[in-house]
């Protein structure tokens, strides 16, 4: 699963209706939740945070966390 697939599943999210409200189709939404080699476009995290009603910068804060600067010597 991905980090998205864990904060949806985290949320109680119904993706049916995630699908309903951003026009991202069910097929994408369930690539995007268990595929990590799919790409999340902003958009596409945009559209979903607006239909889970959470500030888009949680989903990145939490979809991103495992991600840093490489570290110069």
């Amino acid at each position: 699963m991905t980090e998205l697939g864990l904060y949806l599943s985290r949320k109680s999210v119904n993706r049916s209706d995630v699908a309903r409200k951003t026009g991202i189709s069910k097929t994408r939404l369930s690539e995007l939740s268990n595929n990590e080699n799919t790409k999340l476009r902003v958009d596409e995290l945009y559209l979903i945070a607006l239909a889970i009603d959470v500030d888009p910068c949680e989903v990145m804060r939490y979809i991103c966390k495992n991600l840093s600067l490489v570290k110069e010597n």
